[in-house]
């Protein structure tokens, strides 16, 4: 069963939120085979903690303007790696020191990646890192 439409609108609205703020690499993986909690990872990058931090108040309030209220928020406080979970979508945005580290792309490769628009794919600065 692939990922609904629903959480595929969500993740496009998010990373639409998290390219505006300059995320760097943003994808979105359709986990929905290897999860029963949710459809979609949405995972961005961010340079440093206030990015991060700015990020997720972007997503968060891009989400809310459709309906989707988070359902548990962790780690914005430190602004390393904030995890959102608003059910159909988990958004992780990560300092991209930590996403390099942690590496959820490889952990998570048995699942498809989800096409998102140009608009939504953030830049691509880190991508040699």
């Amino acid at each position: 069963m692939a990922a609904t439409e629903r959480a595929i609108e969500l993740a496009v609205a998010a990373a639409r939120a998290a390219s505006d703020i300059k995320a760097e690499e943003i994808i979105a993986l359709d986990v929905s085979e290897q999860l029963v909690l949710t459809d979609v990872f949405l995972i961005a990058s961010g340079t440093n903690e206030r990015q991060v931090g700015a990020i997720v108040d972007a997503v968060e309030e891009s989400l809310f303007k459709l309906g989707a209220k988070p359902i548990r928020r962790e780690g914005k406080s430190a602004g390393r790696w904030v995890l959102v979970d608003f059910g159909d979508i988990v958004v992780h945005v990560q300092h991209a020191e930590d996403r390099v580290y942690y590496a959820l792309e490889r952990l998570w490769k048995d699942c498809p990646v989800i096409d998102l628009p140009a608009d939504a794919r953030g830049t691509d600065e880190g991508a040699d890192a």
